[in-house]
């Protein structure tokens, strides 16, 4: 049995149990069912404990806190990481080796070292957060102050960004209550117990739990007395919180995303078109292209060593070759129903080329003569698309301007500086080079805002 919750000021709140897995590998968890007068006392019990063990709390302390726990998830032995690797691949159902590398590469990202190098990246001197400071400028202090309380709403499609933004709400000292997804409402409960058992001051003032979506008395408990809501998931979701959030208290929607893949022909020649088909491949794999950073599709320009229409079969080479080291989740029904018709008019339509994996619908990448932008159903399903000239791709993606997030980019330096600026115009929020795509580092503007300063409210003191 295995608690998805941690209600601090909750000592036993009624419970529901989810089963999953099967024989040997069958568990539970547990998962509040809370009434509205039970999640206001939680987070009435938040707001106090922030006053007493977070907000004059140094910056640096919540740090070596946060830094702790992401070692505990780091460790193959610790309980944290046993129990993650143990139920996150029958509740989310990736693969095991896909829960151990997300694992990996995010609570990297936790510990201390990155962590300053955000907190330096954003704030400068991060002791604005504890005190004033002198300004940038030279004129006079500045102090920086997070909300009292900030409500959190995630979604399930990639286990971690949960915590990712549990961490962000710490650093900035705010009182932390955050609504965890059907689809994944582990791995923030872990990280929040982690925080508690290291110091339970710091864990009085979170609270994780879940509550059915769309709930109006559950949520007007929730978010009535929020200064700061931050909402993941599709956008009518992240439309139906924003429509609840109270007036005064301040907004951030991370809604869905689109990202895509560019291929130049700097990355084209007879070696480097191998190198770049094989990062192509580890993006595309990575979450099962389920996350906002994975690429639906790839523009290849023509006129290299490698044509796009060759590009694909080496893409669809290196398909293969993560699916054994890398396998794709289980899917359900209709999602490999999708792909299944999607191959069928592949395999008919004129001028197109279908590579698939053999066995199952495990890996899909379909060169397609046509350049109009077309979002992939998922699932390690990829279209490669021709471009006469990288100056053709801002323009084939212009429409998309709201939705556009990461580009991955496999092209000379001055093509990519000049695609990046083109993008940026355009909307894009970030570019990479090809095999990062799935990892941005922690100091990243996510969706084109700064990740903590956007959180915080400032206090200039004139002098």
């Amino acid at each position: 049995m295995i608690d998805a919750f941690h209600l601090p000021a909750l000592f036993h709140p009624p419970t529901t149990t989810w089963s999953f897995g099967r024989g040997a590998d069958a568990f539970d968890i547990r998962v509040p069912r809370l009434t509205p007068g039970l999640l206001r006392e939680q987070v009435e019990a938040l707001v106090e404990a922030r006053e007493r063990h977070l907000a004059r709390r140094p910056v640096g302390e919540i740090v070596e806190v946060i830094d702790r726990v992401a070692h505990r998830l780091l460790d193959p032995a610790d309980e944290l990481r046993v129990t993650a690797e143990r139920a996150l691949p029958a509740i989310t159902h990736y693969s095991p080796a896909m829960v151990h590398r997300v694992l990996d590469q995010m609570a990297a990202d936790w510990r201390a070292g990155p962590i300053r190098e955000l907190l330096r990246a954003e704030f400068g001197d991060p002791r604005v957060l504890d005190e004033f400071r002198p300004a940038a400028r030279g004129h006079g202090r500045q102090a920086a102050f997070g909300p009292r309380l900030a409500v959190h709403v995630f979604s399930g499609n990639v286990p971690g960004v949960a915590v990712t933004s549990l961490v962000r709400s710490l650093l900035v000292k705010s009182a932390t209550l955050g609504k965890t997804a059907v689809g994944e409402p582990l791995l923030a409960s872990l990280f929040a117990r982690g925080i508690a058992a290291e110091d339970a001051g710091l864990g009085s003032c979170l609270a994780v739990t879940y509550w059915p979506g769309g709930d109006e008395e559950m949520e007007r408990a929730a978010l009535g007395k929020a200064d700061l809501v931050v909402a993941y998931g599709g956008a009518e979701s992240v439309e139906s919180v924003r429509a609840r959030t109270p007036a005064g208290a301040r907004f951030v929607g991370y809604g869905p995303k689109l990202s895509f893949g560019v291929v130049g022909r700097g990355g084209l020649s007879e070696e480097r078109a191998a190198e770049s088909a094989c990062a192509a491949a580890l993006d595309a794999s990575t979450f099962d292209q389920q996350g906002c950073v994975s690429p639906h599709l790839f523009y290849v320009e023509e006129g290299g060593e490698v044509s796009p229409r060759e590009w694909a079969a080496l893409l669809a080479r290196e398909m293969a070759a993560v699916e054994r080291d890398l396998p794709r989740g289980s899917l359900a029904p209709s999602e490999s129903s999708a792909i299944r018709q999607l191959r069928a008019h592949a395999e008919f339509a004129g001028g197109m080329e279908l590579h698939a994996s053999p066995e199952g619908t495990a890996w899909t990448v379909i060169y397609d003569p046509d350049p109009a932008f077309s979002a992939s159903c998922l699932n390690r399903v990829v279209r490669v698309k021709p471009v006469a000239s990288l100056d053709q791709v801002a323009g084939r993606v212009e429409r998309y301007a709201s939705v556009l997030q990461t580009v991955g980019v496999a092209a000379s330096p001055e093509a990519t500086l000049a695609l990046a600026s083109a993008l940026g115009r355009v909307g894009a929020s970030r570019v990479t080079s090809l095999g990062s795509m799935a990892w941005p580092p922690p100091d990243w503007h996510h969706d084109g805002q700064p990740p903590l300063r956007t959180l915080v409210r400032w206090c200039d003191l004139e002098e």
